[in-house]
């Protein structure tokens, strides 16, 4: 089939439909490994703390219960998005070859359990909270509090072809269950953009994981300085 199709794109170039000979050759590049479709490529945050913590009972802050992170609507799939800023900042484009293991979501709440979990007990909703708290309220103590956090951008932004950044917008909430529902802790809105080494969807992803790191260390200073 290669052959023969190397064959007509020759004749339609020799006679000047050269219309005809690209696109004959963007047919032989699809024929060129036939079964073989082209695979996206997979990525995440990396592997994460690879040694545990020293345990250190002194150091060890109140436990703290994390819901499922909320996000904007746009980013509730795997894409690997960005901007053009210089063109439509508006208007957010999905990598073709590149996607997430998981939705961003699911992504910086793992990313936050790792940088809370080294100095904390973290509950989910799930683990019996509602218990922790009628107990906690027997024993006249508070039950814990809980972190939400919305997820409002999460994209490369391309300020020209050649530069871009990662950038994450958050907001942050901190409130206290109690018998009538949750009061108002605190909350804070966190804003990260780190610069891309190249301007692809590598570069993006790896900006983007700086990107979370950073607003990670953010929330970790914030609760720190709130006695949470």
């Amino acid at each position: 089939m290669k052959d023969a199709m190397t064959s007509v794109a020759t004749y339609a170039y020799s006679t000047g439909a050269r219309g005809l000979f690209c696109i004959i050759i963007a047919a032989l590049a699809g024929c060129s490994l036939p079964g073989r479709p082209v695979r996206s490529a997979v990525y995440d945050f990396g592997p994460g703390t690879l040694t545990t913590p020293a345990a250190n009972p002194a150091a060890q802050l109140a436990p703290l219960a994390i819901a499922d992170i909320e996000a904007n609507p746009a980013l509730d799939n795997t894409a690997v998005m960005y901007r053009l800023a210089y063109t439509n900042a508006q208007l957010l484009h999905p990598y073709a070859q590149a996607r997430w293991s998981m939705t961003p979501a699911q992504l910086v709440r793992q990313r936050l359990r790792e940088h809370l979990g080294q100095r904390r007990a973290l509950l989910n909703p799930s683990d019996g909270v509602n218990r922790s708290e009628t107990t906690a309220t027997l024993a006249g103590q508070q039950p814990p509090r809980m972190l939400r956090i919305e997820l409002e951008e999460f994209s490369q932004l391309f300020e020209s072809p050649t530069q871009s950044v990662g950038l994450l917008r958050l907001r942050a909430t901190l409130t206290q269950p109690g018998p009538t529902g949750e009061l108002l802790v605190a909350q804070r809105r966190v804003t990260i953009q780190q610069p891309a080494t190249s301007a692809d969807a590598q570069g993006g992803v790896r900006a983007l994981t700086a990107a979370t790191d950073a607003a990670m260390r953010e929330i970790e200073s914030w609760l720190a300085g709130l006695g949470a």
